[in-house]
């Protein structure tokens, strides 16, 4: 063969390959609304960046008529590019190749990127879109999702992992996205679930839309699968974008330090009028967090999830911080199953990457009730526990109000862990309410008094003073300081400073075994 005809040869199978299923089915892609697997890389990397891994692979297979329906690539396309300028190894699923199926070849194009990263200590992103296994392919199929998952699991704490969901996500494929650490949604496009609606409807009789039964919103807010949902393609990878910049590459790494032109002195007096007179009324910690980390820097992880507690990540003085805090408006901030899950697996994460820890406290305690406990509130309440006690990484807490029984320990606790503990004034440390404690402890006195309920108030009145006033807590040397709302920014930023070479050391084991 002549140089002429090789190179010949050459654009012709650059050209096949880049077509992926063909035009008819990327007007088809496009048609319902989705962009292409290559429009989806153009939009997350940055600008000629992308280097592709094995494009050519294809099929091996050749029964039930894959022989005819080999495609250069094999519904998958994989390598590594930047974003931001930061190096990152990533594949994105080609729905015109045989509805994105995962084959043989398929999971192992996936593989070999994963591993990649994994070597190379790179952020891993996979962009899901695909109608499952490849039936034809039988358990080659079954296997290659096993490796994927077994490399999503050795790169798990190690490097972090991303799941895209731009399109259907089915059956078993869906368990590679929970073994990640973070899974976007797009409203409208995205689904995720191991039985469609028409294998419920045969099984249970329940009718079901495939959106109702897996979509954005679903998982976002009831089932707590997906972290964060957008209203499209677009939003969701240019946020995917924003929210690599906050972390390093990997676990071996500090996150990057951002230029910040929100001063480390900036005053937060807003606070002193954001916290209302009347101990019981709510307001929206987000307005809290808002004020005291860099302006507009606030990324909130599952914000449609468990809204009792708010997590994410934050910028102080241009430092990343993951956020902790209590939110007032819903159940009075009592933590409950979902928010003590919500709330370990993102501390664990931020621990994981070297990310510091702001715990933010208002808290009356675990959420009773009969559903809670034997929905196994014991269990997922100690998760949090072990999270933070597990944790390495630099813990300060900031007690707003109230800070009491477990949910005192969960949340600021320096036995459980907190490396530096403050307190506003409004701050109340106790076992339980006053209200409560001042029934039990007095009892008796006041059920003996002329007026009981005038002396009901008088002893509340006196417990709170004596026992929850948050400078018995500091004279304890449980409350490191009590400090003015004003100054709380700036505290916090002198607290992380005085931590962030932090080093600790943990018992040498395989791994600890978390109340799961």
């Amino acid at each position: 063969m002549s140089n002429r005809d090789a190179l010949q040869r050459y654009h012709e199978n650059k050209a096949e390959m880049l077509a992926g299923g063909g035009q008819k089915r990327i007007e088809a892609q496009h048609a319902k609304g989705k962009l292409t697997a290559r429009e989806r890389l153009d939009l997350l990397l940055d600008k000629g960046s992308f280097v592709e891994q094995q494009p050519y692979i294809t099929v091996r297979a050749t029964e039930f008529g894959l022989a005819e329906k080999k495609f250069l690539g094999d519904g998958v396309v994989s390598g590594t590019g930047k974003v931001g300028g930061q190096q990152i190894f990533l594949f994105s699923q080609d729905f015109t190749v045989l509805g994105g199926s995962l084959g043989e070849m398929h999971a192992e194009r996936i593989a070999e990127v994963q591993g990649l990263a994994l070597k190379n200590g790179c952020p891993f992103v996979q962009i899901n879109d695909s109608g499952g296994a490849r039936i034809q392919e039988g358990t080659l199929s079954l296997n290659g999702y096993a490796k994927i998952f077994r490399a999503n699991t050795l790169a798990s704490g190690v490097i972090p992992q991303f799941s895209v969901i731009l399109g259907p996500c089915a059956g078993g494929a869906v368990y590679s996205p929970a073994i990640t650490d973070f899974i976007l949604m797009v409203d409208g496009v995205s689904n995720m679930y191991i039985t469609g609606p028409d294998v419920i409807r045969a099984v249970t009789g329940e009718e079901i839309s495939h959106d109702q039964l897996g979509g954005a919103a679903t998982h976002a807010s009831i089932s707590g699968n997906a972290h964060f949902r957008f209203a499209d393609e677009k939003s969701c990878l240019q946020f995917l974008r924003r929210l690599l910049g906050y972390l390093p590459a990997n676990n071996l790494e500090m996150p990057p330090v951002a230029e910040s032109k929100d001063g480390p002195d900036r005053e937060t007096p807003e606070l002193e009028e954001l916290l209302p007179e009347d101990p019981k009324r709510p307001y929206d910690v987000r307005e809290f967090i808002a004020a005291i980390c860099d302006r507009g820097s606030f990324l909130e992880v599952h914000a449609d999830y468990a809204p009792n507690v708010v997590v994410g990540f934050a910028r102080l003085h241009g430092r990343t911080v993951g956020i902790f805090a209590n939110q007032p408006k819903f159940y009075a901030a009592a933590l409950d199953i979902n928010s003590s899950d919500k709330a370990a697996r993102f501390i664990r994460f931020c621990d994981c990457f070297n990310v510091p820890i702001i715990s933010l406290v208002d808290v009356p305690g675990f959420l009773p009730g009969v559903a809670q406990e034997h929905g196994g509130i014991i269990r997922h309440g100690a998760k949090v526990l072990y999270a933070i006690a597990e944790a390495t990484v630099a813990k300060i807490s900031l007690i707003i109000r109230k800070a009491y029984g477990g949910a005192f320990i969960a949340m600021s606790s320096k036995a459980l862990g907190y490396d530096r503990t403050l307190a506003l004034p409004t701050a109340e440390v106790a076992v339980m309410g006053a209200e409560g404690a001042a029934n039990i402890i007095f009892r008796k006195e006041i059920a003996a008094a002329e007026k009981p309920e005038a002396m009901r108030q008088q002893k509340i009145d006196e417990f709170r003073e004596q026992v929850m006033n948050p400078f018995i807590a500091a004279g304890y040397g449980l409350v490191d300081d009590v400090i003015e709302p004003r100054y709380a920014r700036i505290e916090l930023i002198r607290s992380l400073e005085m931590n962030i070479r932090k080093r600790e050391d943990r018992p040498t084991k395989k791994h600890g075994n978390i109340p799961l």
